[in-house]
């Protein structure tokens, strides 16, 4: 035994010389930005201090720590693209990472994350970008907290506030997103999580997916713009808890669904928009406890859709409840409330003893003939749904909900 530690005292000694591996912190000033990331090591913090950084194409490819103080600015000066993340770990929050160049060669970001994993960007200010935050092929990153807004462009031709491709395991939480393109766009994303966003007066959708599978949304807000939530070519989609606000135009929608599959809607509000759920080409898709209140349409369910179930949901204020295109109808409709519901309950099982048909006569002659809704709430269109309750010939006869509730649900 002391054969061994004579042997190992060399080796010890020469440790207890070697100094020791900490981080550095580093404040930088105003200029210095490039060459303090260029030269810090891994797992340095740089501090940023005030001012204004009139730098670009800033390369993260080590770990660091990146803060600033008093919101120092990053500034593109409307030409160039700002921070590239391309190593694993690394974290960005306190800036102002505004002004990128607009390219038709190049998406320019404010932070741009490429081939990298557990990145970090929380509690920055996004201002004035063409694309806010940029994720390539990125692995279990975080956004968080940040607020990203723009006022340039006419949104349409704009790029997004998130722009996430070919990634997974994301999280994109908390943060405050308008006046782009897209809100949040996601292609080709799975197994992420959105939770707790304000999506509002965004050109084109407020959250846009397209051929990302196995995502849940939760608990966000999408309000005034021009569509509240896409979601394309996608399956497996959860949206529990959200709100869609005033998303209202003359092709609005709340929540847009084309082609998706196995995916549910639960427990959300849908108030004020011109539609609340447009469904087309659906297959499976669970819509339950949700508050339809004061829309145009509340449904619009096109008969390419299958295997839905809409039940127990709350129907109220709006000016259609559930309008389709053909005769055919392979959804059930079972437990809900319809306020526009006139029948009765002999029976006192809070359940009406006669089948609610929610489609109306008038709904099915405006999907025909648009124009025809100048005459909405006219005597004219009273007197054609009398006609129909006495002789039914236009309303689609298998779309009916055979145990409507008598009483508005606790949601």
């Amino acid at each position: 035994m002391k054969h061994i530690l004579l042997c190992l005292l060399p080796g010890i000694a020469l440790l207890l010389q070697m100094p020791a591996s900490t981080a550095a912190v580093i404040k930088v000033h105003a200029g210095g930005v490039s060459s303090a990331v260029k030269n810090a090591q891994r797992g340095d913090t740089l501090l940023l201090l005030p001012g204004n950084y009139k730098e670009h194409d800033i390369i993260v490819s080590r770990k660091l720590y990146i803060t600033g103080k008093d919101w120092p600015v990053i500034d593109g000066e409307d030409k160039y693209q700002l921070f590239i993340v391309t190593a694993d770990s690394v974290v960005i929050e306190g800036l102002q990472i505004q002004h990128t160049g607009k390219s038709s060669v190049t998406d320019m970001a404010g932070v741009r994350i490429a081939n990298a994993a557990r990145v970090i960007i929380r509690n920055n200010k996004f201002l004035d970008n063409t694309y806010g935050i940029y994720l390539q092929n990125a692995t279990a990153c975080t956004v968080a907290g940040n607020m990203i807004r723009s006022t340039i462009g006419d949104g349409v031709n704009d790029g997004n506030g998130v722009h996430a491709w070919k990634s997974n395991h994301l999280l994109i939480k908390d943060n405050t997103i308008s006046g782009h393109r897209d809100g949040i766009y996601f292609e080709f994303v799975t197994d992420t999580y959105i939770q707790g966003n304000r999506s509002f007066r965004n050109a084109r959708y407020g959250l846009h997916f397209m051929f990302s599978n196995d995502d849940t949304y939760r608990q966000n807000t999408f309000m005034d713009n021009g569509a509240g939530v896409a979601v394309m070519y996608s399956h497996g989609v959860s949206m529990y808890d959200n709100e869609f606000f005033h998303n209202w135009g003359g092709a609005s929608y709340g929540l847009l669904l084309k082609e998706i599959t196995d995916s549910k809607i639960i427990h959300n509000q849908f108030t004020r928009n011109t539609i609340g759920i447009h469904m087309e080409g659906t297959t499976r898709v669970d819509v339950e406890r949700n508050l339809f209140q004061d829309n145009g349409w509340a449904l619009r369910v096109m008969a390419s859709c299958s295997g839905g179930n809409f039940v127990k949901n709350n129907f109220s204020g709006n000016s259609f409840d559930v309008i389709t295109n053909g005769t055919a109808m392979l959804n059930t409709f079972n437990n809900n409330y319809w306020d526009k519901y006139d029948g009765y309950d002999l029976d006192k099982d809070n359940i009406g003893d006669v089948p609610y048909y929610p489609v109306s006569a008038y709904a099915v002659i405006t999907e025909k003939i648009p124009p025809a809704m100048i005459l909405y709430r006219s005597f004219f269109t009273t007197m054609i749904e009398q006609v129909e309750k006495v002789m039914p010939g236009l309303i689609p006869d298998k779309l009916k909900d055979d145990h409507p509730e008598m009483k508005k649900l606790q949601l």
